[in-house]
C-alpha cells in the first residue's frame, strides 16, 4: 500500500515557476513508477510527466517536454514537478499517482494504482 501526499500548489503569474512535491508512505516505494497528471475545469485528467523507480527514465508530455521536469529522491521517498514558464492553461489540479514499475505506459492513467489528493495550481495572466 502507498499513500501519496502532493503539496506546493498555489497561484503564480503568467511566467512564473513552482515546484509540486509528491510525499510517499510505503517501505517499497522505491520500486514504483511516478507520474504527475492534471486536469483542469471541465476537462478530463492527463498525463504531465512520470519517472521510473530508480530515476533513471524520466517521460513527459510534448507539450511539456523542456518547461516541466520530473525528478526523486528515494531516500526521502519524494517525488519532485518542478515547473518553469508557466501559463494560464497550465491552471490546473495537479495529482501524483504510483504504480509497481513495469517499464510500460508510463502515460496512461488506468495504469496507476495510488493516487493523491491533489494540489491546486492557479497561473494568472
Amino acid at each position: 500500500q502507498v499513500q501519496l501526499v502532493e503539496s506546493g500548489g498555489g497561484l503564480v503569474q503568467a511566467g512564473g515557476s513552482l515546484s509540486l512535491s509528491c510525499a510517499a508512505s510505503g517501505r517499497t516505494f522505491s520500486s514504483y513508477a511516478v507520474g504527475w497528471f492534471r486536469q483542469a475545469p471541465g476537462k478530463e485528467r492527463e498525463f504531465v510527466a512520470a519517472i521510473s523507480w530508480s530515476g533513471a527514465r524520466t517521460y513527459y508530455a510534448d507539450s511539456k517536454r523542456g518547461q516541466f521536469t520530473i525528478s526523486r529522491d528515494n531516500a526521502k521517498n519524494t517525488v519532485s514537478l518542478q515547473m518553469n514558464s508557466l501559463k494560464p492553461e497550465d491552471t490546473a489540479v495537479y495529482y501524483c499517482a504510483a504504480k509497481v514499475d513495469r517499464e510500460s505506459y508510463y502515460h496512461w492513467k488506468d495504469t496507476y494504482d495510488y493516487w493523491g489528493h491533489g494540489t491546486q495550481v492557479t497561473v494568472s495572466s
